[in-house]
């Protein structure tokens, strides 16, 4: 049977996605909630909806009874056989050439492989990875890093935070035992302390400053993660032809899956909704 699992905000809109990708109607398929979901706290801890979306088995269709064979009769099959015979000889032979018309037709329509080339496989493009190539150590002082020692104490959680100075950026890196609980699923709890974070930062100040958090090079990893995700759908669409829709992302992450394939002549992108429901779309040009 063929399913499919989602996440979402909510169970409708995960329902949706799946809804989306096995190209089918509500009404076709059982939907069964796996995990239910949570707003938390400002966002912070909020759980995504999880659903399994299969299709409905269809009734087996009864057989037609067999009817039993005729008799045949001697004398009529001796004249069919003698007429197909001299239509053979009247009409010139014709070419078996089935094989190489579904061979040829298969080597038309054969998609090409999105390959990367090797050097290229090799070269790192990650934009944080180039943000952090010029990091100098910055003031602790500043007012990031209280707010955030102060934010996570009462979450009731043990970390420490370096802030560095990278290009125009206010870099702070994680560490300590809970980073796991910092980071959240999919970056959520991390996404939702750093907006806080740029928030207490700018507030009344004329020159806006941006931060970003990063712990266990989280970032990094995330960003190389959504471009094999860029790739790999993009080659599924030139297989197909069938438009891909990615999940809800924020737009740092939307802009990761465009630069992405922003030099890919076959494939393009665009992004469809509102915020926070927002998502890239991945179609033939």
């Amino acid at each position: 049977m063929e399913f499919v699992e989602k996440w979402g905000t909510d169970v409708d809109t995960a329902v949706d996605l799946a809804l989306d990708e096995l190209k089918t109607t509500r009404d076709k398929v059982d939907v069964e909630v796996l995990e239910e979901p949570s707003r938390g706290f400002f966002g912070i801890g909020s759980k995504l909806a999880l659903v399994r979306v299969k299709i409905k088995e269809e009734p087996k269709k009864e057989e037609p009874k067999k009817e039993k064979p005729k008799k045949s009769d001697p004398k009529k099959a001796e004249k069919t056989a003698k007429q197909s015979n001299k239509q053979s000889l009247d009409k010139p032979e014709k070419k078996n050439n089935t094989k190489d018309e579904i061979d040829q037709d298969d080597r038309k329509t054969e998609p090409v492989q999105n390959d990367v080339p090797k050097e290229e496989k090799n070269k790192d493009t990650s934009s944080i990875d180039v943000i952090l190539a010029e990091k100098v150590p910055y003031p602790e002082e500043n007012i990031a890093v209280p707010f955030l020692r102060d934010v996570t104490e009462k979450m009731g959680i043990d970390l420490e935070f370096t802030p560095y100075k990278a290009n125009d950026y206010i870099f702070i890196d994680i560490s300590g035992k809970d980073t796991g609980t910092i980071i959240g699923k999919r970056g959520q709890t991390l996404d939702s302390i750093q907006y806080l974070t740029n928030l207490v930062l700018n507030k009344n100040e004329e020159e806006y400053q941006r931060v970003i958090l990063d712990a266990e090079n989280y970032r990094s990893k995330r960003e190389k993660t959504l471009e094999q995700l860029a790739h790999r759908l993009a080659g599924k669409v030139i297989r197909t032809g069938r438009t891909q829709k990615l999940e809800p992302m924020n737009p740092y992450e939307r802009k990761i899956i465009h630069t992405a394939l922003q030099d890919d002549q076959r494939v393009t992108t665009r992004s469809e909704g509102k915020d926070p429901y927002r998502r890239v779309i991945v179609e033939l040009k």
